[in-house]
């Protein structure tokens, strides 16, 4: 008789918290035990990630820790989310537009995780803001990017809920905001990179193209899953999981990488701590005249003011 295993591994999310949505229906198109052991197995990558970006953050100054904190918080929000969708929470059943034949699409109710976006409404603007603080950007500019970002994410959660076609009314509103935002990262970015130097530039460019690469491969994952009905849950778990491992520590290890040489002052990021010198007080024991180049203003422009 072959022996029992000591430890039995039973992933029962599944069958613990079931799919019952808040008015009593099932969602028959789910995740099954498969496609939570894979939103399990995202969920750590997140947790470990995050503990490698802290970690790392201690060495460094804690002025120059931004983008650590920054980066670290869009992987601990990751993880929280795909803890819940790994327990088979935070989604409701919606009716697909679209009935298949096909077995592991075909059912009255498709499981919608609204967790997920959730996270993206948080994560993303985190992301831009590591992206486009490494350009040296003006904050009007970042913020309206990330006001442009998020429309792109709320579109899409919409887009999700809605069964009727009108969905992908919601669909192209959300790349329209999508391309408005790789516009920024591609153009406006690049060239404000360029301006502060080479090892800036360099850092742009790889962070900037590998993000605006894998946020266009979103709405084909949402086409195929939310949108189309196509493939099934535990397949677009796969898909977004994937996606959101590159975009998300992948991401975090090449911004974190490329900033390792970066003072943050030269993207115009001045933070100080409780330990640094007091800043005088303008005018205060300011008893020498400034010389050229030395007084915020160029010898040229201090040139052009003499001949005035």
């Amino acid at each position: 008789m072959a022996s029992q295993p000591l430890f039995k591994r039973m992933n029962d999310a599944i069958h613990a918290n079931g799919d019952h949505m808040v008015n009593g229906a099932t969602a028959d198109i789910a995740i099954t035990s498969h496609g939570s052991d894979w939103y399990w197995t995202v969920c750590a990558l997140m947790t470990v990630s995050s503990i490698a970006f802290i970690g790392l953050s201690f060495g460094k100054p804690r002025t120059h820790r931004l983008f650590h904190y920054i980066t670290a918080a869009i992987t601990m929000v990751a993880a929280i989310a795909y803890f819940t969708m790994g327990s088979d929470l935070g989604e409701t059943g919606i009716r697909p537009e679209f009935i298949r034949t096909n077995p592991k699409v075909s059912g009255t109710l498709r499981e919608i995780f609204y967790v997920r976006y959730i996270d993206w409404v948080i994560t993303t603007p985190l992301l831009l803001m590591d992206i486009l603080l490494t350009a040296g950007l003006p904050w009007p500019t970042i913020l309206y990017t990330v006001l442009i970002d998020e429309i792109m994410i709320i579109t899409g959660l919409t887009g999700a809920l809605v069964t009727s076609s009108y969905k992908w009314g919601y669909f192209v509103f959300g790349c329209l905001a999508l391309f408005w935002v790789v516009w920024t990262l591609v153009w406006t970015g690049r060239k404000h990179a360029a301006a502060i130097g080479s090892d800036v530039s360099k850092t742009y460019i790889i962070v900037g193209t590998w993000t605006a690469f894998l946020w266009f491969l979103y709405p084909i994952a949402w086409g195929l899953s939310e949108g189309g009905n196509i493939i099934s849950p535990d397949s677009e778990a796969v898909f977004y999981g994937i996606l959101d491992i590159m975009a998300k520590p992948v991401f975090g290890a090449l911004l974190i990488w490329g900033h390792r040489g970066i003072e943050p002052g030269r993207l115009g990021i001045h933070i100080r701590d409780y330990d640094d010198a007091p800043l005088l007080s303008q005018g205060a024991n300011n008893t020498e005249k400034p010389t050229n180049g030395h007084n915020g203003v160029t010898d040229g422009a201090t040139a052009s003011g003499a001949n005035v």
